[in-house]
């Protein structure tokens, strides 16, 4: 009984001391070029606005965190691969970096990805599109302030008078 009380009384003080820091990995999934590829991309199907974008929310850390801890080998090389082969294209087609080209030249590029008939790198972008929009939806910001999203929902009211039955 007092082991118990004891973790009661431990587990708050454990709870409000985490930070990101403490959850992420000792070794990111992707090298510095694949990560800003990647930032590139959700930044271009989740751009800021009157709201923040996916990059400032940090999406990709988010979907580098998902493709790493809860998928298989053969998708993080697949996802790897793929980021490469959006880097290649952008040097081929416009003759700069993906992250320096503008929104339009990107939405060019993610469009014939999405579009294309080689099933590798379509399930590249479907895989990419689902965790950003996933990481996006379930960020912080968008949990307050747009789904008004409280931790524990509802409010108990002790003490209300209940009214009796005559018989």
């Amino acid at each position: 009984m007092a082991l118990a009380t004891g973790g009661l009384l431990v587990l708050p003080a454990w709870a409000n001391a985490w930070t990101p820091a403490a959850v992420q990995t000792a070794q990111p999934l992707l090298p510095p070029l694949q990560a800003a590829v990647l930032t590139g991309f959700v930044d271009t199907l989740i751009p800021a606005s009157d709201t923040p974008g996916a990059k400032d929310l940090g999406v990709s850390d988010f979907v580098q965190k998902m493709v790493a801890d809860c998928y298989e080998p053969a998708v993080q090389q697949s996802l790897s691969a793929g980021l490469d082969a959006l880097e290649s294209a952008a040097r081929a087609t416009y003759s700069r970096s993906f992250q320096d080209c503008d929104t339009s030249q990107r939405t060019a590029l993610l469009t014939a990805v999405e579009q294309s008939t080689e099933p590798d790198r379509h399930a590249f972008f479907v895989l990419v599109k689902n965790l950003a929009v996933q990481g996006y939806t379930t960020s912080e910001y968008v949990m307050t302030k747009f789904l008004n999203y409280t931790m524990i929902p509802g409010h108990y009211y002790g003490c209300v008078p209940a009214p009796v039955a005559i018989r």
